[in-house]
């Protein structure tokens, strides 16, 4: 990686390449060889956490074309579509997805399609596979697969790791486990069980570096302590619906209104937006 541009030294090329919005990146890389050395390298991501131009984009899997990811780019109002899925399992649903330095990860789930000569639904339910996607070299990889097939089931990004628990195995079997995934050394660890699932799906979310699991139709929230040596359970009476966590504040869309919630020591306190 020299000779980025002439009369600059590389380590301030590399600034000024790191500025320049992701949408373009594609057309970078095709410059010359040293561009694209240098938009694939690990320090480029660290420029463009140094200069703060590292963006957040809207991540959505397409049921049709199959297992087609596209990324939302609200810095140039603008879809980005990603090479295809390589997994073997069919429209691909129930599934955990975080985003950790840098790469995108899909996880578990199972098949959402249709035999069409038969009608007949595909009866692959949880899967144990592990993906990650790499927006600097355009390319999925297969990671080590989770301790257990899951589906429906809570994952989130937690101290530059990814921690999953809960969900379903089969369609009738729920499962308690909990474990702990490290991206650096591409290991899983278990974690303690879970308290109870309620034969219910559950989601996850992090809320003052804390891991909160939620099930569906349930009021209590199993929380991961601080050592992860242990979930405590608190009853937090929260309306149900999809969840996000924006800014450290929890929200909730619960028939077709938006509510912040307040997780104080008190207990959730909301309001409507």
């Amino acid at each position: 990686m020299s000779g980025l541009i002439d009369g600059i030294p590389d380590a301030i090329a590399l600034l000024c390449l790191a500025r320049v919005p992701f949408f373009h990146h594609l057309q970078l890389q095709l410059v010359c060889h040293s561009w694209r050395n240098a938009l694939r390298s690990p320090n480029f991501l660290k420029a463009r956490q140094e200069t703060n131009a590292s963006q957040d984009f809207l991540c959505v899997l397409a049921f049709e074309p199959d297992n087609v990811w596209q990324l939302y780019d609200p810095l140039m109002d603008d879809w980005i579509t990603l090479p295809a899925l390589p997994t073997q399992v069919r429209h691909l649903a129930r599934f955990g997805v975080v985003s950790l330095h840098g790469k995108l990860f899909v996880l578990g789930g199972g098949s959402d399609g249709v035999v069409w000569s038969t009608g007949d639904r595909n009866r692959i339910f949880a899967t144990n596979e592990v993906w990650a996607y790499d927006p600097l070299l355009r390319l999925w990889a297969r990671r080590a697969p989770m301790l257990f097939r899951r589906a429906m089931f809570a994952c989130c990004a937690l101290d530059g790791k990814i921690v999953v628990t809960g969900g379903f195995t089969t369609p009738r079997e729920s499962i308690l486990k909990s474990e702990i995934y490290d991206p650096e050394k591409d290991v899983w660890e278990p974690l303690p069980d879970l308290n109870h699932t309620d034969d219910s799906a559950c989601s996850g979310v992090v809320i003052g570096s804390k891991m909160h699991v939620f099930h569906k139709r349930l009021s209590s929230v199993q929380i991961l302590e601080d050592g992860k040596d242990r979930w405590t359970v608190k009853d937090y009476s929260l309306p149900q619906g999809p969840m996000a966590v924006v800014q450290g504040e929890l929200y909730v869309l619960n028939n077709v209104v938006v509510f912040k919630q307040d997780m104080g020591k008190q207990g959730a306190r909301r309001s409507s937006h």
